[in-house]
């Protein structure tokens, strides 16, 4: 969304661009060109790592639909009469799979779909996934068995692209180059934003117009549809990224807006806990009332499909079963369960949530593209499609700004410097704010401002040193 400003030639000789046309304003005509140079260096500079978070983005939301037709044998069987206590699926699954432990269990949501049995520290699978065995609950049968990563039920495909979209498959250094983009695509869209509606509506008419004008035309217009859903990613995306997202997450506990836990402790506890086997699956019956039991306490509860069963981690411990949808409407709501007694100890429901909760709870299924389904993917796939044409027409400008020149012809310097006191040091004020709660923001603008001014003053020296020798 970067403008064409006007240029016209200095006493000195050399090009100049005025700030803004006759009539605006003296405060905007004071920003306008710092609005611009950052627009213009953030955008070249910050581009490339935007290109990789929204190609990586747009493959990620095609990667919901592409799992179902990839994983179909795991993820489908023909529709059985009736379907088989859950106890026994596990029980199918941990003896084809006696390694590991259960971790959790997801029971068949609907006709036709799998049940999975979750099992951790399975040996030749990642410490930080889980073993998804997929169990027919109408035969018992396996259908399959698949690594599964994150609380989406994410399998190899999916959970492959999701680490290339968040890290580069480089683990948590990676996670800058994602967090650096989120930081910075606010701050692009929103000086776009400023500069094209800072223009008058005469200059914003660029029909019948080529080259460079042209392409700021389609650039700007772009720019202008898809801000609102670039400022959405950006906002959400920092929302668990490092830095940043611990911001968000200490703000949230200051003010009492953290997502709350169910409880899973129990009173009872005592010496059920020494005859449980792997996953908290028990070997004496009399000691634990079983899944089936459980997962029937927790319908009492009005926890409907999905759901996942998470076993008793130790003896002081109950059973957790959640729901897990996060397509609209949302379905949160948790209990804990005493496996000694099958007694419901403690329920969490969503609608309870505190407001940030639920607003983080959204923004995160949103930007995944699970909140709305395939709308939300379709929508997800248009907004990073129209970040890359954002990205290729502004290094076309870059180019064309130059007539062919590698690097184009560079923008003004010393821009802040022409912004009055009294607007200057608020609007520094609030960067450094902004910087200290955003330091992936803060700490490049800081040292492209050193640069900025070193450069300048490297500049001057020599302008000033040439005009003494040609005196």
């Amino acid at each position: 969304m970067s403008v064409e400003p006007a240029v016209r030639p200095s006493p000195d000789g050399r090009e100049t661009r005025d700030a803004q046309p006759p009539g605006t304003p003296a405060g905007w005509a004071s920003l306008r060109p710092l609005v611009l140079r950052l627009h213009f260096y953030a955008g070249v500079l910050i581009a490339p790592f935007l290109l990789v978070a929204a190609v990586t983005g747009l493959l990620y939301a095609a990667s919901y639909q592409a799992e179902k037709i990839v994983y179909a044998d795991e993820l489908r069987v023909p529709v059985g009469a009736n379907e088989l206590p859950v106890s026994r699926q596990v029980a199918a699954a941990r003896e084809a799979h006696p390694e590991g432990q259960v971790s959790a269990v997801r029971p068949s949501p609907e006709a036709g779909a799998t049940t999975r049995v979750l099992l951790s520290g399975v040996p030749g699978v990642n410490p930080d996934h889980t073993l998804a065995v997929f169990v027919d609950p109408y035969t018992g049968e396996l259908a399959g068995s698949l690594e599964q990563y994150g609380s989406t039920g994410a399998l190899p495909l999916r959970t492959w692209i999701d680490e290339l979209h968040r890290d580069l498959h480089l683990g948590q250094t990676g996670r800058l180059y994602s967090e650096l983009a989120a930081s910075w695509l606010w701050v692009i869209a929103g000086g776009g934003l400023v500069l094209w509606f800072g223009r008058r509506r005469a200059r914003r008419k660029l029909r019948g117009t080529n080259g460079r004008r042209r392409t700021l035309s389609l650039h700007g217009t772009v720019g202008v549809w898809a801000a609102i859903g670039l400022f959405f990613l950006s906002a959400t995306g920092l929302t668990w990224s490092t830095y940043a997202g611990a911001s968000v997450s200490d703000l949230r506990e200051a003010v009492g807006q953290t997502t709350p836990t169910v409880s899973a402790g129990v009173a009872s506890g005592g010496e059920h806990a020494e005859h449980t086997g792997s996953g908290g699956a028990p070997d004496v019956p009399g000691e634990d009332v079983g899944l089936d039991a459980v997962l029937e306490a927790a319908r009492a509860e009005r926890l409907s499909n999905p759901v996942e069963i998470v076993p008793p981690a130790d003896a002081s411990s109950a059973y957790v079963v959640r729901q897990i949808q996060r397509s609209w409407p949302e379905k949160q709501d948790a209990v804990a369960i005493d496996p000694a007694t099958g007694e419901v100890t403690d329920v969490v429901r969503f609608a309870d949530f505190p407001v940030l909760a639920k607003l983080t709870r959204w923004g995160i299924d949103a930007h995944t593209g699970v909140l709305f389904g395939l709308a939300n993917q379709l929508v997800l796939i248009a907004l990073t499609s129209a970040l890359i044409l954002l990205i290729v027409l502004g290094y076309r400008m870059w180019w064309q700004r130059g007539r062919g020149s590698a690097f184009g012809r560079p923008m003004p310097r010393g821009a802040w410097q022409k912004v009055p006191p009294h607007i200057l040091v608020p609007l520094l004020a609030v960067v450094a704010a902004l910087g200290y709660f955003v330091p992936l923001l803060g700490i490049p603008l800081a040292v492209f401002l050193a640069v900025d001014i070193a450069l300048g003053e490297i500049a001057y020296r020599r302008g000033k040193r040439t005009y003494a020798n040609a005196g």
